[in-house]
This record gives C-alpha cells, sequence and structure tokens, in this order.
C-alpha cells in the first residue's frame, strides 16, 4: 500500500532506546546489591525476567538471559561450596556436620580447610550468593532487551572506539551460542553424537572458522566506513580531556561505593555528582577528538524517561527502606517487607509501557 513504511522502519520507530533498558537494569541491580533478603532478591529476578519475556525480541542477543540466570547459578553454587570448605566468617552454633580439617601452616590462620559447618555460615552465603547471582540477572537482562548496535551509535565521541569493543564482545557470544546449537542439531539430524567430548571436538572446529569468518567480515566493514578517524586536536586539550575524565570516573567510583555503603552515603552523594560533572566534561572535549556522524539518530523520547524512572524509583526506595538483611545470627525465617517489596514492583512498568517487540507474520496471500 502506498504511504506504508517498510518492515524495518516500522520496526526502528517501536523500539525502546537502549540506553533505557540499561539505566532501568542498573536500578535493579542498584537495588539488589542494598539487601541479602531472598525474598526481595527473588522478586528481583521475578520482575526482570517477567519483563524480559514481554517486551524481548527474536534477535540473537535476546537469548543471552538465559545464558545470565544459569551463570547465576552457577556463582550460587561456587559460593556455597566456598562456605563449606572454607567456612565462613560467620560464628554459628547450629552444626550441620564436620569435615575432616587439614592442619595449616601459621601463617595461614583465619583460613580453614575442611572442620564444621554450621548452619549460620551456610544460610549467610546462600543470601550472599543470592544477591551476586540477582546482579548478574540483572545484566543480563539489560543484554537481552538492548540491541548492542544502538547502543553505541548513543555513546558520546569519546567512548566511540571503547564502545565498538564492548559491543563486538556482548555480540559474540550470542551467535557462538546460536552456532553451538544449530550445529548441534544437524549432528542429531544426521544421527551422530552431539554431546560429549568427541561431539564437542567436531563442534568446535565449525565454530571457530565461523567465528574468525565473521571477525574478518567485521573489519572489512569498519574499515570502509572509516573507523578510526581522528581530528587535530591540541596537546593541551588531550592532557585536560584525560585528566577530567579519569578523575571524574574514579570520582563516580567513590561516591557510588560511598552511596551503596551503609556509612558514606552524606559524603558519597556530593561526590558522585562532583565526579559526574568531570566525566561530562571530559567525553565532551574528547568527543572533538572523533571525527564520525550519525545516521538517523535514536530519539528519547516520553517512553524512555517512563522506564528509566522505574528502574531509579526501585533503587532510591530500596536505599533507606528496613528489613533488607534478615538475621542469620540466631537462625531467622526471612520475612517479606511490604514497601520494598512494593518498590520492587514498579519495575515492572516496562513490561506494560515499552513498546511491543515487533514480530515477524508470514505474507497474506493475494485475495482472488
Amino acid at each position: 500500500m502506498a504511504g506504508t513504511p517498510p518492515p524495518r522502519l516500522m520496526a526502528r520507530g517501536t523500539c525502546l532506546h537502549a540506553g533505557a533498558w540499561w539505566l532501568w537494569a542498573l536500578g535493579l541491580a542498584a537495588a539488589a546489591s542494598r539487601t541479602t533478603n531472598p525474598l526481595l532478591l527473588l522478586l528481583l529476578i521475578a520482575v526482570a525476567g517477567y519483563v524480559v519475556a514481554a517486551r524481548r525480541t527474536e534477535a540473537p542477543w535476546a537469548r543471552s538471559y538465559g545464558a545470565f540466570l544459569k551463570f547465576g547459578l552457577v556463582v550460587l553454587g561456587i559460593r556455597l561450596v566456598f562456605a563449606v570448605f572454607l567456612g565462613s566468617p560467620i560464628p554459628g552454633t547450629t552444626v550441620l556436620f564436620t569435615l575432616p580439617e587439614a592442619p595449616l601452616p601459621d601463617w595461614a590462620r583465619g583460613v580453614r580447610l575442611g572442620g564444621r559447618v554450621t548452619a549460620e555460615g551456610v544460610l549467610f552465603a546462600a543470601y550472599d550468593g543470592l544477591k551476586m547471582a540477582t546482579l548478574l540477572v540483572c545484566v543480563g537482562s539489560a543484554n537481552a532487551l538492548a540491541n548492542p548496535a544502538r547502543l553505541l551509535k548513543s555513546l558520546p565521541g569519546a567512548l566511540y572506539e571503547a564502545g565498538v569493543a564492548v559491543v563486538v564482545a556482548m555480540t559474540f557470544a550470542p551467535h557462538l551460542v546460536s552456532d553451538v546449537q544449530r550445529l548441534r542439531s544437524a549432528r542429531r539430524l544426521r544421527g551422530r553424537e552431539d554431546r560429549g567430548p568427541r561431539a564437542l571436538l567436531h563442534i568446535g572446529l565449525p565454530v571457530l572458522e565461523g567465528a574468525l569468518e565473521r571477525s574478518v567480515a567485521l573489519a572489512a566493514a569498519m574499515d570502509t566506513r572509516g573507523y578510526g578517524r581522528s581530528a587535530d586536536v591540541p596537546r593541551a586539550v588531550r592532557r585536560t580531556t584525560a585528566v577530567l575524565t579519569l578523575g571524574g570516573l574514579a570520582g563516580v567510583c567513590l561516591g557510588s561505593y560511598g552511596l551503596l555503603s551503609d556509612d558514606g552515603g552524606l559524603l558519597g552523594l556530593p561526590v558522585l555528582l562532583v565526579g559526574l560533572a568531570a566525566a561530562v566534561a571530559g567525553l565532551v572535549l574528547g568527543g572533538r577528538r572523533a571525527a564520525r556522524t550519525r545516521y538517523r539518530p535514536d530519539r528519547w523520547g516520553p517512553r524512555e524517561w517512563l522506564v528509566t524512572a522505574s528502574g531509579v524509583a526501585v533503587a532510591a526506595l530500596m536505599f533507606h527502606a528496613d528489613g533488607l538483611h534478615p538475621s542469620t545470627v540466631p537462625l531467622a525465617a526471612p520475612a517479606l517487607p511490604l514497601l520494598p517489596a512494593a518498590s520492587v514492583l514498579i519495575g515492572l512498568l516496562p513490561a506494560f509501557i515499552a513498546p511491543a517487540p515487533p514480530r515477524d507474520h508470514p505474507p497474506e496471500e493475494p485475495k482472488k
């Protein structure tokens, strides 16, 4: 029909800005870093999973959420294994079992191998491991929802080269998983084994060959588009840019640490604001060196503001809430605090206000 935009243009217009997804996910991660309550952490995982299931596309990077979820389970298991075999900093009186303890020299005091395993230490390790797994799930939700190529377009010019490296690294893993799944399906159709060391050797070589071909094609495409061009900038401007950027990023890290800690909240906010201002000034000056153009830049609209505000609201309401750290000494069942739980549910807002992902529909048959 005349006047109807092509499907690709329609898809681009109905996608949310990639930066909004990352800010929303970082807000959930900041909220997860403030608590060890397993009920709140599981609620954060459920909120992130629901939004991903409702708004992810069929692109290769959208499948990374499951990989991050499995990786989080692995981290949780490793944390429990360390607590069992290497001990826990939490003293406990409820002994579950006792392992044979290996004697260690005097210089290794404070470290043990084996010995008593208490319920308090295992529970503390489980809470801590679940928090780390929740942080990984939040990052995985951002990877599954945000288009890395569109996120690269929105980066400042000073971070463009580093952003290209990060985007290539982020997109390599989903393509690698897709290649492995495709080759395993092909081996199953041929009646061959798709598991085990022997099958891994037969699958690994084609996967490596495909990765090399993609890297060569990517290098050729980047060279064709003039990647690596830089403008002439005076040495004083370059040094000022480096000082502002590095100092600002250091201030952002120190301020974030102060806000996330229990005692440095008053000093953390001013340091964070000063560091953020210095980093922004450094990025603006550094952008003069990167000579590049943007084709059809992504717009930041009301939906992006609402999605970002939902993640920031979850983090802000969790900062001064009660019931975030359940007791492990003495043992007590964790309770679900109502106000933090309600604040976590605000993170569900993108599942309803973000545009639905474009779906591929079969072409309609012409009417006779």
